[in-house]
């Protein structure tokens, strides 16, 4: 790919961000449900803009997620939905809630945390053949404990109170917030802009590790370090994203390969096109579901970028296989 191919996808991902963004602010619902388009009332603007932003880290840090994992793993089909980092991080944060009860102490962040490190960890420790990892194993490991993780989450729904499901059920399909814990937001916006700094910075690092090991010693590259930081962060910005908007599917999948065919394979410049790829999507299918009424009030965010990630991914690998 040319520098300026490169230069007009980094400048089209933007431009999705920004409009995603934009449409997010201006579009409503007014109480007859009629669509409106105008700049919200100065007593609204304050809950929109709280919205966007969650919407922003949490799609900046799903996206980078995926990404991470994709190198990780050598495999363009990680994610961390496919693995089960969202659902571990999920089940976590609504083990709290029901045991917890929402205890200052073991907030929804520390509980998406542990939840989240926790399942990635028991994949990788199941994933490994003769010591060594297997990546199609891990993404099969990933499916079966995701699955295991829904059941149980389902399983604490069931057991909670009467008061508390339909709080549990909205959140496990997802929801950008207009209120939010601000600890929470800022830790994750922390993490994302961190780990963001920190994957840019090593792009080339990136670049070689998606080689066989061999290619990345003969350079000198310590992948023992570089995967540690891959392993750590993803699971740290997907349960930042969990913490804040619940399990969200298919930003992590779909984001890293737009970004790819918009600017190619360097990493460097990956990284914040995965980033840009994320946000459009979380916060363009906020935006979105504003104009969606199902007469049960508007449709789950989760719901909606699984309906439109899953063809629309199909569609990227049928055009990556083609261009190939």
């Amino acid at each position: 790919m040319t520098p300026v191919r490169r230069r007009v996808g980094l400048a089209v991902l933007v431009a999705l961000a920004a409009g995603a963004i934009l449409a997010r602010l201006v579009i409503d619902r007014d109480p007859s449900g009629v669509i409106r388009l105008a700049w919200p009332e100065p007593e609204w603007s304050a809950f929109r803009w709280t919205a966007i932003l969650a919407g922003t880290i949490v799609g900046g840090a799903l996206g980078l997620a995926g990404l991470m994992l994709q190198v990780l793993l050598r495999n363009a089909l990680a994610s961390p939905a496919v693995l089960g980092v969202s659902s571990g991080a999920g089940l976590g944060v609504v083990l709290s809630w029901h045991l917890a009860g929402g205890m200052v102490w073991f907030g929804d962040d520390l509980a998406a945390v542990a939840g989240g490190l926790l399942v990635l960890g028991i994949v990788f420790a199941l994933g490994q053949r003769r010591g060594l990892v297997d990546p199609v194993a891990i993404i099969l490991v990933g499916v079966v404990v995701s699955m295991i993780c829904g059941a149980l989450m389902m399983l604490v729904q069931h057991l909670s109170p009467a008061g508390m499901r339909a709080d549990l059920i909205t959140w496990m399909m997802g929801e950008i917030p207009q209120l939010v814990d601000r600890s929470t937001l800022v830790a994750a916006a922390v993490v994302t802009g961190l780990a963001a700094i920190v994957a840019v910075g090593a792009g080339r690092a990136m670049d070689v590790a998606v080689l066989d090991d061999d290619e990345a010693r003969t350079v000198g590259l310590s992948l023992g370090r570089l995967r540690l930081f891959l392993f750590l962060a993803s699971g740290l910005l997907t349960a930042g994203a969990v913490a804040v908007a619940g399990p969200i599917g298919f930003v992590g999948l779909v984001g890293p390969h737009a970004a790819r065919l918009l600017v190619g394979p360097r990493h460097r410049l990956l990284v914040v096109g995965s980033v840009l790829a994320g946000i459009a999507l979380v916060v363009g299918a906020d935006a979105a579901r504003q104009t969606i009424d199902l007469g049960r009030g508007r449709l789950p965010i989760g719901v909606l970028t699984a309906l439109v990630g899953g063809p629309l991914f199909i569609w990227l690998l049928r055009r990556g296989g083609r261009s190939g």
